[in-house]
């Protein structure tokens, strides 16, 4: 089963340089670094510009910005599709900060032929805004004796990050949760993404990459589940892009890729660059 042999992350961001940083941080600790990184920047001001240059001497980042012109997260995430150099992406956000493990786990699993589906575990904003650099490296954030330290309450969910590969292969298997591509945790073949032309840019908030992973199936890509296996804290924040206008719009789209077995999108990477 050949294995990529290079692995590029993309990782969307918005005007919230404090979640990126702890963000970033992650991957400076990686067992398998990053080949590059792309920054999907859709119109931050100066103190995202400036964050990332601050890590360019230590991570190999990649910044792709354009104007803001409301919520336009398909059309970045395009054109970062344009500018990655590596066979293999995972996708991530600003706000999902990386076990050690997290690259290694993709590179793991991945398979020609196969999209991969990661998970994450929410972190309350409280925890959030306390995490630091050091716990981020020595791991400790994702420990259940750390974050049961924090105050976070124990439920059924804190079972993703017990770090067992018996118990995360059997969980994975045995999860009721599709496998579906979403957008903060989840990997594939950069030849299949431009095969489907990339993200709907006709699409807002709401689906969007739900609805691109839809049209990998159409093209015949299966998908693997490891929900429990590669696993990011999904640092807490608002949706004020969230709107009824926007997620009924979106539904119809989805439902139209279904129904006509589309593959590629009329509105990405072709048509607007």
């Amino acid at each position: 089963m050949r294995k990529p042999q290079t692995i590029g992350i993309v990782i969307s961001t918005y005007n919230n340089p404090a979640w990126l940083e702890k963000t970033l941080w992650g991957y400076l600790y990686q067992t398998r670094p990053a080949d590059e990184i792309i920054i999907a920047d859709d119109g931050s001001r100066d103190d995202t510009r400036q964050l990332i240059e601050s890590f360019r001497d230590r991570l190999p980042i990649k910044h792709v910005w354009h104007e803001d012109n409301g919520f336009q997260k398909s059309r970045i995430l395009n054109k970062a599709l344009i500018a990655a150099e590596s066979e293999y992406l995972i996708f991530t956000d600003q706000d999902c900060v990386p076990r050690k493990d997290f690259i290694a786990t993709h590179e793991e699993y991945a398979q020609e032929g196969y999209f991969l589906s990661g998970g994450y575990f929410k972190l309350s904003m409280d925890i959030s805004k306390a995490l630091t650099q050091e716990d981020v490296a020595t791991e400790r954030a994702f420990t259940l004796s750390w974050l049961k330290q924090q105050g976070m309450k124990m439920n059924f969910k804190c079972s993703k990050l017990v770090k067992s590969k018996i118990f995360t292969k059997i969980m994975n298997r045995i999860t009721p949760r599709g496998a579906t591509w979403n957008g903060c945790n989840a990997s594939g073949w950069l030849a299949d993404m431009k095969r489907i032309n990339g993200y709907n840019e006709e699409m807002q908030y709401g689906g969007q990459d739900r609805e691109f992973g839809e049209r990998m199936f159409n093209l015949g890509i299966k998908s693997k589940q490891i929900c429990y296996s590669a696993i990011v804290l999904h640092l807490d924040h608002k949706r004020p892009y969230k709107t009824k206008e926007s997620m009924d719009k979106n539904r119809a789209i989805r439902r139209n890729t279904r129904k006509t077995g589309i593959i590629e999108t009329p509105n990405g990477i072709k048509q607007r660059h």
